[in-house]
């Protein structure tokens, strides 16, 4: 390992952003109990010292989403996960100890029943998580990231998603070629063309893999099982 976890983690915590929400040094107490940003902290230390020196792969999404990472500090992980309330990935698998929601039950801004009772659900999260599972790959054998790791949402409504600007794209590879120093360069799996043309422009041979959102779901799973071959 070259480079060491907790530099990366500092460099991480210490970004500042318009309209962009850092899961680990930002916090909303309309949304999030007290110590949201200690635990997302920990679930990322923890997601990441049972992968550096295991992992095959690294699998690099667009940008954290608010019904995944913002809450669970995970990319690509949401909250339902990590609360073993998903029916096919567990906190075991990620963390490998029980995990904390970090969303309020009681908050009068979380209106889902659903979201209430279990924690915020990414579809996208379940879809890329069963498929890597599906390809024959191990928990731990698989990294999640994002181009631009922190949470980018739409002026004054921090549950909601926007597209990265192509600065804030050139910041997050900052951070994915410090990332990249430490999990020791694995191939990489660009998932969507904004994650593809970041890493491509600035030199990186990946393997390109179609978003599984907005129906390409089934596309992702085979180009992703094809690529394991």
């Amino acid at each position: 390992m070259k480079k060491d976890f907790s530099c990366f983690m500092k460099h991480l915590i210490e970004f500042k952003g318009e309209n962009t929400f850092n899961p680990w040094n930002d916090t909303n107490p309309d949304y999030e109990v007290a110590d949201a940003v200690s635990i997302r902290r920990n679930n990322l230390k923890d997601y990441f010292s049972r992968r550096l020196g295991k992992a095959k792969i690294l699998l690099i999404a667009e940008a954290c989403g608010y019904q995944g990472g913002q809450f669970s500090g995970i990319a690509m992980t949401c909250e339902r996960m990590i609360l073993n309330f998903h029916p096919a990935v567990n906190s075991e698998m990620i963390l490998g100890r029980k995990g904390r929601r970090t969303s309020r039950t009681d908050s009068p801004f979380i209106t889902k029943t659903t979201q209430v009772e279990k924690g915020f659900n990414e579809p996208t999260d379940s879809v890329v998580w069963k498929a890597c599972l599906e390809a024959g790959l191990g928990p731990d054998e698989f990294i999640l990231w994002n181009i631009f790791p922190f949470h980018p949402y739409k002026k004054g409504n921090l549950l909601t998603n926007r597209t990265p600007t192509d600065e804030e794209l050139s910041i997050g590879l900052s951070y994915t070629k410090e990332l990249m120093e430490i999990t020791g360069f694995l191939p990489i799996f660009a998932i969507g063309k904004k994650s593809e043309t970041t890493l491509t422009d600035a030199g990186f041979q990946v393997t390109g893999l179609r978003h599984p959102a907005n129906g390409g779901a089934n596309i992702f799973r085979a180009q992703l099982r094809e690529a394991m071959k």
